[in-house]
Protein backbone atom coordinates (compact mmCIF):
# COMPACT_ATOMS: atom_id res chain seq x y z
CA UNK A 1 0.00 0.00 0.00
CA UNK A 2 1.51 3.40 -1.06
CA UNK A 3 1.84 5.78 1.69
CA UNK A 4 0.35 9.22 1.58
CA UNK A 5 3.43 10.59 2.75
CA UNK A 6 5.78 12.12 0.57
CA UNK A 7 9.70 13.46 1.17
CA UNK A 8 8.72 16.95 0.06
CA UNK A 9 10.94 16.77 -2.72
CA UNK A 10 9.87 18.23 -6.15
CA UNK A 11 7.54 20.71 -3.72
CA UNK A 12 10.54 23.11 -3.09
CA UNK A 13 13.52 24.24 -4.97
CA UNK A 14 16.15 22.25 -3.99
CA UNK A 15 20.17 24.09 -4.60
CA UNK A 16 22.80 22.10 -5.34
CA UNK A 17 25.55 22.61 -2.05
CA UNK A 18 28.94 22.25 -3.54
CA UNK A 19 31.86 21.59 -0.94
CA UNK A 20 35.06 23.55 -0.74
CA UNK A 21 37.84 21.21 -1.87
CA UNK A 22 41.22 21.16 -1.13
CA UNK A 23 43.36 23.84 -2.81
CA UNK A 24 40.07 25.56 -4.22
CA UNK A 25 39.71 29.04 -2.85
CA UNK A 26 36.19 29.87 -1.09
CA UNK A 27 35.25 32.64 -3.80
CA UNK A 28 35.67 30.14 -6.58
CA UNK A 29 33.54 27.68 -4.84
CA UNK A 30 30.71 30.02 -4.31
CA UNK A 31 31.10 30.87 -8.03
CA UNK A 32 30.40 26.92 -9.07
CA UNK A 33 27.19 26.91 -6.54
CA UNK A 34 26.16 29.83 -7.77
CA UNK A 35 26.38 28.73 -11.43
CA UNK A 36 24.58 24.98 -10.34
CA UNK A 37 22.39 27.14 -8.85
CA UNK A 38 21.86 29.86 -11.78
CA UNK A 39 17.88 29.00 -13.53
CA UNK A 40 19.88 31.44 -16.69
CA UNK A 41 23.01 28.91 -16.95
CA UNK A 42 20.58 26.24 -16.84
CA UNK A 43 18.27 27.71 -19.69
CA UNK A 44 21.55 29.06 -21.75
CA UNK A 45 22.82 25.08 -22.04
CA UNK A 46 19.32 23.74 -22.92
CA UNK A 47 18.64 26.02 -25.30
CA UNK A 48 21.83 26.18 -26.65
CA UNK A 49 23.44 29.93 -26.11
CA UNK A 50 26.38 29.96 -25.69
CA UNK A 51 26.39 31.83 -22.01
CA UNK A 52 23.62 33.32 -19.89
CA UNK A 53 24.20 36.60 -21.02
CA UNK A 54 22.20 36.13 -23.86
CA UNK A 55 18.81 36.65 -21.95
CA UNK A 56 20.05 40.05 -21.00
CA UNK A 57 19.75 41.24 -24.65
CA UNK A 58 16.61 39.02 -25.12
CA UNK A 59 15.05 40.72 -22.32
CA UNK A 60 16.34 43.99 -23.23
CA UNK A 61 14.97 43.76 -26.90
CA UNK A 62 11.87 42.38 -25.84
CA UNK A 63 11.16 45.79 -24.07
CA UNK A 64 12.82 48.14 -26.57
CA UNK A 65 12.56 46.26 -29.92
CA UNK A 66 15.44 47.05 -31.62
CA UNK A 67 16.88 43.96 -33.23
CA UNK A 68 13.81 43.85 -36.11
CA UNK A 69 14.27 41.80 -39.23
CA UNK A 70 16.93 43.38 -41.84
CA UNK A 71 18.33 45.14 -39.37
CA UNK A 72 22.33 45.50 -39.45
CA UNK A 73 24.22 44.85 -36.02
CA UNK A 74 27.80 44.96 -34.74
CA UNK A 75 28.66 43.19 -31.43
CA UNK A 76 31.64 44.98 -29.88
CA UNK A 77 33.35 42.75 -27.66
CA UNK A 78 31.45 39.55 -28.98
CA UNK A 79 32.93 36.63 -27.55
CA UNK A 80 31.90 33.94 -26.92
CA UNK A 81 28.91 34.79 -29.41
CA UNK A 82 25.46 34.60 -27.10
CA UNK A 83 24.54 37.75 -27.87
CA UNK A 84 25.29 37.20 -31.85
CA UNK A 85 22.87 34.18 -31.50
CA UNK A 86 20.19 36.21 -30.48
CA UNK A 87 20.75 38.81 -33.06
CA UNK A 88 21.22 35.59 -35.99
CA UNK A 89 17.46 35.04 -34.79
CA UNK A 90 15.70 38.34 -34.25
CA UNK A 91 17.05 40.50 -37.58
CA UNK A 92 16.46 37.25 -39.72
CA UNK A 93 20.12 36.97 -40.66
CA UNK A 94 19.37 33.29 -41.88
CA UNK A 95 16.30 34.38 -43.78
CA UNK A 96 14.13 31.79 -42.09
CA UNK A 97 11.00 34.12 -41.63
CA UNK A 98 9.72 34.12 -45.20
CA UNK A 99 8.38 37.54 -45.87
CA UNK A 100 10.48 39.22 -43.50
CA UNK A 101 13.85 41.68 -44.34
CA UNK A 102 17.20 39.49 -44.06
CA UNK A 103 19.78 41.12 -41.46
CA UNK A 104 23.26 41.08 -40.78
CA UNK A 105 25.15 40.55 -37.80
CA UNK A 106 28.87 41.54 -37.72
CA UNK A 107 31.08 40.13 -34.22
CA UNK A 108 34.48 41.95 -33.43
CA UNK A 109 36.48 41.03 -31.02
CA UNK A 110 40.36 41.12 -29.69
CA UNK A 111 40.17 37.17 -29.86
CA UNK A 112 38.58 34.83 -32.63
CA UNK A 113 35.03 33.18 -31.87
CA UNK A 114 33.79 30.74 -32.73
CA UNK A 115 31.80 30.61 -36.10
CA UNK A 116 28.07 30.70 -36.12
CA UNK A 117 25.79 30.78 -39.23
CA UNK A 118 24.50 34.15 -39.90
CA UNK A 119 27.51 35.47 -38.25
CA UNK A 120 30.16 37.20 -39.81
CA UNK A 121 33.29 37.89 -37.06
CA UNK A 122 36.61 39.64 -37.19
CA UNK A 123 39.55 39.93 -34.85
CA UNK A 124 39.76 43.70 -34.82
CA UNK A 125 40.80 46.17 -31.57
CA UNK A 126 37.19 48.57 -32.02
CA UNK A 127 39.91 51.40 -30.55
CA UNK A 128 42.52 51.54 -33.22
CA UNK A 129 42.74 54.04 -36.09
CA UNK A 130 40.50 53.04 -39.21
CA UNK A 131 38.19 50.38 -37.24
CA UNK A 132 34.93 52.16 -38.37
CA UNK A 133 36.18 52.19 -41.36
CA UNK A 134 36.95 48.60 -41.83
CA UNK A 135 33.37 48.02 -40.16
CA UNK A 136 31.52 50.04 -42.38
CA UNK A 137 33.18 48.35 -45.14
CA UNK A 138 32.18 44.55 -43.61
CA UNK A 139 28.61 45.81 -43.37
CA UNK A 140 28.51 47.45 -47.07
CA UNK A 141 27.48 50.44 -45.22
CA UNK A 142 26.29 51.75 -42.03
CA UNK A 143 24.73 49.65 -39.21
CA UNK A 144 21.20 50.51 -37.61
CA UNK A 145 22.01 48.79 -33.87
CA UNK A 146 25.71 48.44 -32.46
CA UNK A 147 25.78 47.08 -29.03
CA UNK A 148 28.44 45.77 -26.16
CA UNK A 149 28.12 43.74 -23.49
CA UNK A 150 31.98 44.30 -22.98
CA UNK A 151 33.52 44.47 -19.58
CA UNK A 152 37.28 45.41 -18.84
CA UNK A 153 39.85 42.98 -16.97
CA UNK A 154 39.08 43.44 -13.42
CA UNK A 155 41.52 44.85 -11.09
CA UNK A 156 40.02 44.29 -7.70
CA UNK A 157 39.28 47.46 -7.37
CA UNK A 158 35.60 48.86 -6.93
CA UNK A 159 35.93 52.55 -8.30
CA UNK A 160 39.31 51.58 -10.81
CA UNK A 161 36.93 49.13 -12.02
CA UNK A 162 34.17 51.71 -12.10
CA UNK A 163 36.05 53.66 -14.19
CA UNK A 164 37.87 51.19 -16.56
CA UNK A 165 34.22 50.16 -17.84
CA UNK A 166 32.76 53.55 -18.49
CA UNK A 167 36.00 54.43 -20.04
CA UNK A 168 35.20 51.64 -22.32
CA UNK A 169 31.38 51.93 -22.89
CA UNK A 170 32.45 55.97 -23.61
CA UNK A 171 34.75 54.58 -26.32
CA UNK A 172 32.25 52.04 -27.56
CA UNK A 173 29.49 55.40 -28.12
CA UNK A 174 32.01 57.37 -29.97
CA UNK A 175 32.60 54.49 -32.20
CA UNK A 176 29.02 53.97 -32.19
CA UNK A 177 28.75 57.41 -33.24
CA UNK A 178 30.75 56.96 -36.17
CA UNK A 179 29.30 53.71 -37.92
CA UNK A 180 25.36 53.87 -36.89
CA UNK A 181 22.90 55.15 -39.71
CA UNK A 182 20.45 58.09 -38.52
CA UNK A 183 17.68 56.55 -36.09
CA UNK A 184 19.95 54.08 -35.11
CA UNK A 185 20.63 51.64 -31.44
CA UNK A 186 23.35 51.91 -29.30
CA UNK A 187 22.62 49.41 -25.88
CA UNK A 188 25.92 48.85 -23.80
CA UNK A 189 26.35 47.47 -20.04
CA UNK A 190 27.52 49.87 -17.64
CA UNK A 191 27.97 50.15 -13.88
CA UNK A 192 26.47 52.19 -11.46
CA UNK A 193 28.91 54.13 -9.42
CA UNK A 194 28.20 57.65 -9.98
CA UNK A 195 31.02 57.85 -12.94
CA UNK A 196 28.36 57.57 -15.63
CA UNK A 197 26.51 61.13 -15.50
CA UNK A 198 29.11 62.52 -18.70
CA UNK A 199 28.27 59.39 -20.69
CA UNK A 200 24.39 60.12 -20.02
CA UNK A 201 24.99 63.77 -21.51
CA UNK A 202 26.76 62.62 -24.58
CA UNK A 203 24.12 60.04 -25.00
CA UNK A 204 21.33 62.55 -24.59
CA UNK A 205 22.94 65.06 -26.70
CA UNK A 206 22.96 62.56 -29.67
CA UNK A 207 19.72 59.88 -29.36
CA UNK A 208 16.23 61.03 -28.64
CA UNK A 209 15.78 58.70 -26.03
CA UNK A 210 17.86 57.14 -23.24
CA UNK A 211 17.09 54.38 -20.74
CA UNK A 212 18.75 52.86 -18.16
CA UNK A 213 18.00 49.38 -17.06
CA UNK A 214 18.61 46.00 -15.55
CA UNK A 215 17.19 43.34 -16.95
CA UNK A 216 16.04 40.56 -14.80
CA UNK A 217 18.93 38.15 -16.43
CA UNK A 218 21.45 40.80 -14.92
CA UNK A 219 22.26 39.21 -11.26
CA UNK A 220 20.36 41.25 -8.22
CA UNK A 221 24.27 41.62 -6.86
CA UNK A 222 25.88 43.06 -9.74
CA UNK A 223 26.26 46.74 -10.02
CA UNK A 224 25.61 46.20 -13.89
CA UNK A 225 22.69 47.90 -15.88
CA UNK A 226 22.52 48.56 -19.52
CA UNK A 227 21.76 52.01 -21.33
CA UNK A 228 19.76 51.81 -24.45
CA UNK A 229 19.79 54.85 -26.44
CA UNK A 230 18.03 54.60 -29.25
CA UNK A 231 16.90 57.43 -32.36
CA UNK A 232 20.45 58.32 -33.51
CA UNK A 233 20.33 62.12 -34.46
CA UNK A 234 23.63 61.78 -36.23
CA UNK A 235 26.72 63.79 -35.79
CA UNK A 236 26.78 67.46 -37.03
CA UNK A 237 29.59 68.82 -39.56
CA UNK A 238 31.80 69.63 -36.65
CA UNK A 239 31.62 66.49 -34.82
CA UNK A 240 31.79 64.49 -38.01
CA UNK A 241 35.25 66.55 -39.45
Amino acid sequence: MKSNRTSGRGQRDLKVKVKTARGRKLSSTRWLERQLNDPYVAAARREGYRGRAAYKLVELDDRYRFLVPGARVVDLGCAPGGWLQVAVKRVNALGEKQGKRVGSVLGIDLQEVEPLAGVETHVLDFLEDGAEEKVKAWLGGRADVVMSDMAASASGHRQTDHLRIMALCEAAAYFAFDVLDAGGTFVAKVLAGGAEGELQQILKKHFKTVANVKPPASRADSSEKYVVAQGFRGLSESESA
